[in-house]
């Protein structure tokens, strides 16, 4: 009896070693995910040098945000981001095949846009169907939030506001200039510009002596310039990088005596120096700028929540990653990543429903200005908070075109950094 008494006793305790609760488990890591950010992105074409340095910039943020350990969740899981990209040769036609290879093929998770208004048009209306997120980076356009979309949020200040502040700052250097001539490329983005800046110019007293387009890729402007009527005041106008510069250089090789000239996307450019002489006084809108005055004590000032690295830290960051300096295209794209990062934080998840409910609520000041998306179902995610700045070449002491971190800002005159000048050759 005796003996069987400690065979059931033994049996006992074996059973309790299999039903009895587990010890607590040991601490592990966290659980890691790896989310993949889509995008194509102009290696070649006509907006190579715009896109690669808009890609620059997202690429610094993926590398910071995840040597930083990357975003953490509620639950504990830490995700961190790679990116998947293709050269769309600045062709729409490739932005149609490719963003669909990107959601289905690479399982892309969010997206950003391509360079330039047309593209990212194009993408826009893919993610919509695939009802996938996306920001817009390089991407002005009104358009594209008009159309009922509600996973598309833009980070640049709209096409309409672009050149608008360029006919106050003239009016202030001389209130007696009415004569405006507009030379502008035949694209999405640059005939938005214009539109907008024809109606403002009109609303100010201002007369259109001249409002003419030219096909994209256009390098010979010399036609064009010849109908630019005596007396004119303002030239306006131009599209990407390429072709304003070439007719920045025209319009000074050609002695056109205008007070003002304001063109898009090249003068905040650091190679549109290369010109030269011919850049002296150009006036362009800028999305950032170096210099800009955006900190955390103006983000307490003005209300706000500061959110991502000070300015001098992303120049540095970028100065050493690519030995250059950053454009507002770089800006750009760093501040796309910025934002999704900071949506997902808001969100404490990855889910695309809560991610939308954060965009929206968003309103915060970044190294690049103020970022506010607009909630009516009219415009849902045109960017509302964003302000342009406009810069302007000039000479330093010694009579030597300065570099970017000099470029002056000239307007408005709270961010300005120097005074405006009026065009060289009046």
């Amino acid at each position: 009896m005796k003996r069987q008494g400690f065979w059931l006793i033994g049996l006992a305790v074996v059973g309790l070693l299999f039903t009895a609760p587990s010890p607590p488990a040991l601490a592990t890591e966290a659980k890691t995910t790896t989310l993949v950010i889509g995008f194509t992105i102009s290696q070649t074409g006509k907006f190579n040098v715009e896109a690669m340095r808009q890609v620059n910039g997202f690429t610094l943020w993926v590398e910071q945000v995840n040597a930083a350990g990357g975003v953490k969740l509620a639950d504990g899981t830490v995700v961190k981001f790679a990116s998947k990209s293709y050269d769309d040769e600045s062709k729409e036609e490739r932005v149609q095949e490719l963003y669909p290879v990107l959601i289905n093929e690479d399982k892309a998770d969010f997206l950003i846009s391509p360079y330039s208004s047309g593209l990212a048009d194009v993408a826009a209306a893919i993610a919509h169907k695939h009802r996938k997120l996306m920001i817009t980076a390089g991407a002005a356009s009104d358009v594209t939030y008009k159309k009922g979309y509600t996973l598309i949020y833009q980070t640049y200040s709209p096409a309409s506001r672009y050149l608008t502040g360029a006919l106050d700052l003239l009016g202030r250097l001389d209130p007696k200039a009415r004569k405006v001539a507009i030379l502008h490329e035949k694209d999405l983005f640059s005939t938005e510009v214009v539109n907008a800046l024809q109606v403002y110019a009109e609303s100010k007293g201002y007369q259109i002596i001249l409002l003419e387009g030219y096909d994209s890729g256009l390098r010979d402007f010399a036609p064009l310039i010849a109908k630019i009527p005596p007396g004119v005041e303002a030239v306006m106008g131009g599209g990407h990088f390429a072709d304003s510069q070439a007719l920045a250089r025209q319009v000074y090789e050609k002695n056109v005596k205008a007070k003002m000239v304001a063109l898009l996307v090249a003068p905040p450019e650091p190679r549109f120096s290369d010109l030269g002489e011919a850049a002296v006084g150009v006036i362009g809108p800028s999305q950032w700028e170096p210099l800009a005055k955006y900190s955390p004590e103006a983000a307490q000032a003005a209300g706000l929540e500061w959110y991502g690295p000070s300015i001098r830290d992303f120049v540095r960051a970028y100065k050493a990653k690519y030995k250059k300096e950053p454009s507002y295209h770089s800006a750009g794209g760093y501040v796309a990543g910025l934002l999704l990062q900071k949506a997902i934080q808001t969100a404490g998840s990855t889910d695309t429903a809560k991610i939308q409910a954060a965009l929206d609520k968003m309103d915060l000041l970044t190294f690049y200005g103020r970022v506010k998306f607009d909630q009516d179902p009219k415009s849902h995610g045109l960017q509302i908070g964003h302000e342009m700045i406009y810069t302007q070449w000039q000479k330093d002491a010694q009579g030597k075109l300065v570099s970017l971190l000099l470029n002056q800002i000239v307007w408005p005159e709270a961010a300005k950094t120097a005074e405006a000048m009026l065009y060289p050759l009046h």
